[in-house]
């Protein structure tokens, strides 16, 4: 019986791979006649069927970005830049549409340590990090095996001194891995949908207003209550809007 339910499941899971692959030819075929707005739905479709990749939505941002659509063009290649960090087309063309945004938010540079803590945490994703960790801990076994059972006394100094420093390095990669863990546990972002949004001081439509942001703007969400959403924004200002107003990027 479960060799029959493999089976099934089996040609289930290759019918959808198929299907999807149609829907992204004809997708793709669509975009390169210039039909872009019949590509966003062959897209979308993918999408819906649970299929989640760097291509399509790469391919999505790209149709939408043809059609000035520039909220949807900006969250679909933050979408691809979370499947693909190192893809240079991806930032190159979310470059590109960022530039078609209302709003010129000042970035507030980090101090000297924390920055180059951050990015050297950045480097790899947590599990680069933990990989990294577990290969020390084999290489510092090695090396101490060969320090052990070494009789020549260059040999065991080498040994012993490479041992240590393999040790050290695996504490410093098990350090960068919960650091990359908390950073990404932190980092919510979000793209701003609506023409308009109107960012309050309090959760409440009659509070006063702090500021306004535009379609297309990148934010970090740091609480939720009830309709309302805590934002922060690059120059470090927070304020309150609606949740309707914007649509979260890791929602999947």
């Amino acid at each position: 019986m479960k060799n029959i339910l493999y089976i099934v499941s089996f040609l289930l899971s290759f019918g959808l791979f198929a299907q999807n692959q149609a829907l992204f030819d004809k997708a793709n075929a669509y975009y390169n006649d210039g039909k872009y707005a019949e590509a966003i739905d062959q897209y979308q479709a993918i999408l819906e069927s649970g299929v989640h990749s760097s291509e399509v939505y790469f391919n999505l941002a790209n149709a939408n970005y043809k059609l000035n659509n520039i909220a949807p063009s900006i969250y679909y290649y933050e979408k691809a830049l979370l499947l693909d960090p190192t893809d240079q087309d991806i930032k190159n063309n979310l470059g590109y549409a960022n530039n078609m945004t209302i709003d010129a938010i000042p970035v507030v540079p980090e101090a000297g340590l924390s920055k180059l803590i951050r990015n050297v945490t950045n480097k790899l994703s947590f599990d680069g990090w933990a990989i990294t960790a577990v290969s020390l801990v084999f290489i510092f076994v090695i090396l101490f095996l060969v320090y052990h059972f070494s009789y020549a006394t260059g040999i065991k100094r080498l040994m012993f001194v490479c041992s240590l420093t393999a040790l050290v390095l695996m504490f410093i990669s098990l350090s960068l891995a919960f650091h990359k863990y908390n950073l990404d546990k932190k980092d919510n972002p979000a793209i701003i949908f609506v023409q308009e949004s109107k960012v309050k001081s309090t959760p409440n439509a009659t509070s006063e207003e702090v500021f306004r942001l535009h379609e297309g703007t990148k934010v970090q969400v740091e609480e939720a209550y009830n309709d309302w959403l805590k934002i922060k924004i690059a120059d470090g200002k927070t304020g309150w809007v609606l949740t309707q107003d914007l649509k979260l990027l890791k929602d999947f």
